[in-house]
Protein backbone atom coordinates (compact mmCIF):
# COMPACT_ATOMS: atom_id res chain seq x y z
CA UNK A 1 0.00 0.00 0.00
CA UNK A 2 1.27 3.37 -1.01
CA UNK A 3 -0.47 6.59 0.27
CA UNK A 4 0.96 10.07 -1.11
CA UNK A 5 0.47 12.76 1.57
CA UNK A 6 -1.70 15.95 -0.46
CA UNK A 7 1.12 18.80 1.05
CA UNK A 8 4.75 19.11 0.90
CA UNK A 9 6.48 18.65 4.46
CA UNK A 10 6.97 21.77 6.52
CA UNK A 11 10.10 23.04 8.64
CA UNK A 12 8.83 22.40 12.26
CA UNK A 13 9.96 25.30 14.73
CA UNK A 14 12.35 24.23 17.96
CA UNK A 15 13.44 25.93 20.75
CA UNK A 16 16.17 28.88 20.99
CA UNK A 17 18.55 26.66 22.81
CA UNK A 18 17.75 23.69 19.90
CA UNK A 19 18.45 26.43 17.19
CA UNK A 20 21.85 27.58 18.83
CA UNK A 21 22.55 24.21 19.66
CA UNK A 22 22.39 24.15 15.21
CA UNK A 23 23.73 27.24 14.67
CA UNK A 24 26.99 25.88 16.60
CA UNK A 25 26.80 22.75 14.34
CA UNK A 26 27.17 24.95 11.02
CA UNK A 27 29.67 26.17 12.55
CA UNK A 28 32.28 23.60 12.94
CA UNK A 29 30.72 22.10 9.91
CA UNK A 30 32.14 25.05 7.84
CA UNK A 31 35.54 24.82 9.92
CA UNK A 32 35.77 20.58 9.29
CA UNK A 33 34.90 21.40 6.00
CA UNK A 34 38.48 22.62 5.11
CA UNK A 35 40.26 19.95 5.99
CA UNK A 36 37.41 16.85 5.07
CA UNK A 37 35.25 16.44 2.83
CA UNK A 38 31.75 16.13 4.74
CA UNK A 39 29.58 17.85 2.49
CA UNK A 40 29.38 18.74 -1.43
CA UNK A 41 31.39 21.67 -1.26
CA UNK A 42 28.58 23.74 -3.47
CA UNK A 43 25.79 23.08 -1.08
CA UNK A 44 28.07 24.51 1.92
CA UNK A 45 26.65 28.07 0.93
CA UNK A 46 23.12 26.67 1.45
CA UNK A 47 23.77 23.97 4.03
CA UNK A 48 20.89 25.68 6.45
CA UNK A 49 18.30 24.55 3.56
CA UNK A 50 19.87 21.53 1.85
CA UNK A 51 21.23 20.20 5.12
CA UNK A 52 19.99 21.25 8.21
CA UNK A 53 16.05 22.58 7.37
CA UNK A 54 16.16 19.40 5.05
CA UNK A 55 16.90 16.85 8.08
CA UNK A 56 14.67 19.02 10.42
CA UNK A 57 11.47 18.30 8.21
CA UNK A 58 12.20 14.49 9.25
CA UNK A 59 11.41 15.28 12.57
CA UNK A 60 7.24 14.93 12.35
CA UNK A 61 7.83 11.48 10.98
CA UNK A 62 10.05 9.92 13.74
CA UNK A 63 7.22 8.18 15.34
CA UNK A 64 6.58 9.86 19.11
CA UNK A 65 6.73 6.55 21.05
CA UNK A 66 9.81 5.47 19.31
CA UNK A 67 12.74 5.38 21.74
CA UNK A 68 16.00 4.07 19.57
CA UNK A 69 16.82 5.55 15.99
CA UNK A 70 20.18 4.43 13.81
CA UNK A 71 21.25 6.85 11.21
CA UNK A 72 23.47 5.02 8.33
CA UNK A 73 26.28 6.20 6.40
CA UNK A 74 25.79 9.51 8.89
CA UNK A 75 29.16 11.05 6.96
CA UNK A 76 28.34 14.54 8.62
CA UNK A 77 25.73 14.06 10.51
CA UNK A 78 22.32 14.17 7.80
CA UNK A 79 19.68 13.76 8.91
CA UNK A 80 20.87 11.73 12.40
CA UNK A 81 22.40 13.98 14.20
CA UNK A 82 20.28 16.78 13.77
CA UNK A 83 17.32 14.71 15.04
CA UNK A 84 19.75 13.90 18.60
CA UNK A 85 20.06 17.59 19.37
CA UNK A 86 16.30 18.14 18.15
CA UNK A 87 14.76 15.64 20.36
CA UNK A 88 16.87 14.47 23.10
CA UNK A 89 15.01 11.80 24.27
CA UNK A 90 15.70 10.03 21.41
CA UNK A 91 18.69 7.50 21.37
CA UNK A 92 20.60 7.76 18.56
CA UNK A 93 23.46 6.15 16.91
CA UNK A 94 25.14 7.25 14.16
CA UNK A 95 26.69 4.73 11.95
CA UNK A 96 29.75 5.59 10.03
CA UNK A 97 32.87 3.72 8.57
CA UNK A 98 35.11 6.74 8.00
CA UNK A 99 36.80 7.31 11.36
CA UNK A 100 37.38 11.44 10.19
CA UNK A 101 34.05 11.94 9.64
CA UNK A 102 33.02 10.09 13.05
CA UNK A 103 36.02 12.44 14.53
CA UNK A 104 33.44 14.96 13.23
CA UNK A 105 30.20 13.82 14.75
CA UNK A 106 31.78 13.20 18.42
CA UNK A 107 32.83 16.87 18.37
CA UNK A 108 29.44 17.58 17.24
CA UNK A 109 27.75 15.75 19.73
CA UNK A 110 30.02 16.33 22.27
CA UNK A 111 29.99 20.33 22.19
CA UNK A 112 26.35 20.77 21.74
CA UNK A 113 25.27 18.08 24.02
CA UNK A 114 23.29 15.87 21.60
CA UNK A 115 24.10 12.50 23.55
CA UNK A 116 24.82 10.78 20.37
CA UNK A 117 26.14 7.54 19.98
CA UNK A 118 28.96 7.12 17.63
CA UNK A 119 29.37 3.48 15.72
CA UNK A 120 32.70 3.51 13.67
CA UNK A 121 32.03 0.37 11.84
CA UNK A 122 30.14 -0.85 8.85
CA UNK A 123 26.66 -1.31 8.18
CA UNK A 124 26.96 -4.92 8.21
CA UNK A 125 28.91 -5.03 11.73
CA UNK A 126 26.34 -2.82 13.01
CA UNK A 127 23.04 -5.07 11.97
CA UNK A 128 25.28 -8.35 13.67
CA UNK A 129 26.53 -6.61 16.80
CA UNK A 130 23.91 -4.21 17.53
CA UNK A 131 20.14 -4.60 18.34
CA UNK A 132 17.55 -3.74 15.87
CA UNK A 133 15.81 -0.26 16.86
CA UNK A 134 12.99 1.09 16.77
CA UNK A 135 13.84 3.74 13.55
CA UNK A 136 16.34 3.89 10.65
CA UNK A 137 17.11 6.97 8.75
CA UNK A 138 19.56 6.95 5.52
CA UNK A 139 20.04 9.69 3.04
CA UNK A 140 22.10 9.88 0.14
CA UNK A 141 23.26 6.16 1.02
CA UNK A 142 21.93 3.77 -1.88
CA UNK A 143 19.06 3.02 -4.02
CA UNK A 144 15.87 1.94 -1.91
CA UNK A 145 16.71 -2.30 -3.03
CA UNK A 146 20.18 -2.18 -2.02
CA UNK A 147 18.89 0.06 1.33
CA UNK A 148 16.31 -2.58 2.51
CA UNK A 149 18.87 -5.87 2.33
CA UNK A 150 21.65 -3.82 4.54
CA UNK A 151 18.97 -3.57 7.07
CA UNK A 152 17.17 -6.57 6.83
CA UNK A 153 18.76 -8.43 9.91
CA UNK A 154 16.80 -5.18 11.69
CA UNK A 155 13.84 -5.91 9.46
CA UNK A 156 13.30 -9.08 10.82
CA UNK A 157 14.23 -8.63 14.52
CA UNK A 158 11.95 -5.74 14.76
CA UNK A 159 8.51 -6.11 12.62
CA UNK A 160 7.68 -2.71 14.08
CA UNK A 161 10.63 -0.98 12.90
CA UNK A 162 10.09 2.07 10.76
CA UNK A 163 12.57 3.13 7.85
CA UNK A 164 12.91 6.85 6.63
CA UNK A 165 14.23 7.64 3.97
CA UNK A 166 14.86 10.60 1.95
CA UNK A 167 14.84 10.44 -1.76
CA UNK A 168 15.78 12.38 -5.26
CA UNK A 169 13.57 12.60 -8.20
CA UNK A 170 13.89 8.37 -9.45
CA UNK A 171 11.76 7.79 -5.88
CA UNK A 172 9.15 5.88 -7.83
CA UNK A 173 11.69 4.00 -10.13
CA UNK A 174 13.73 3.04 -6.70
CA UNK A 175 10.55 1.89 -4.96
CA UNK A 176 8.87 -0.29 -7.92
CA UNK A 177 12.25 -2.34 -7.97
CA UNK A 178 12.37 -2.70 -3.92
CA UNK A 179 8.73 -3.82 -4.66
CA UNK A 180 9.77 -6.80 -6.83
CA UNK A 181 11.31 -8.49 -3.50
CA UNK A 182 9.89 -6.70 -0.65
CA UNK A 183 6.43 -5.75 0.69
CA UNK A 184 5.82 -2.73 2.71
CA UNK A 185 3.51 -0.11 3.45
CA UNK A 186 4.81 3.47 2.18
CA UNK A 187 3.96 6.93 3.16
CA UNK A 188 5.31 9.13 0.79
CA UNK A 189 5.73 13.18 1.59
CA UNK A 190 7.02 15.83 -0.87
CA UNK A 191 10.19 17.42 0.64
CA UNK A 192 9.76 20.87 1.36
CA UNK A 193 13.27 21.84 0.72
CA UNK A 194 13.39 20.23 -2.91
CA UNK A 195 10.04 20.02 -4.67
CA UNK A 196 11.67 17.01 -6.71
CA UNK A 197 12.59 15.11 -3.81
CA UNK A 198 10.14 12.83 -1.47
CA UNK A 199 10.68 11.56 1.72
CA UNK A 200 9.79 7.61 2.33
CA UNK A 201 8.55 6.24 5.44
CA UNK A 202 8.61 2.35 5.42
CA UNK A 203 6.04 0.16 7.78
CA UNK A 204 5.40 -3.54 8.04
CA UNK A 205 7.93 -4.70 5.89
CA UNK A 206 8.68 -8.07 4.74
CA UNK A 207 11.06 -10.23 2.30
CA UNK A 208 8.82 -11.54 -0.16
CA UNK A 209 9.61 -15.29 -0.31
Amino acid sequence: MTVMSPNPLTIPAVSRETEEKLSHYRALLEKWQAAINLVSPATLPEADTRHFKDSLQVLPLVPVAAQTLYDLGSGAGFPGLVLAIARPDLAVTLVESDQKKCSFLSTVSRETKAGATIANERIEMATANRPAPDVITARALAALPALLDLVAPWVAANPAITLIFPKGARAEEEVAEARKTWAFDLAEHQSATDPAARILVLAAICAKS
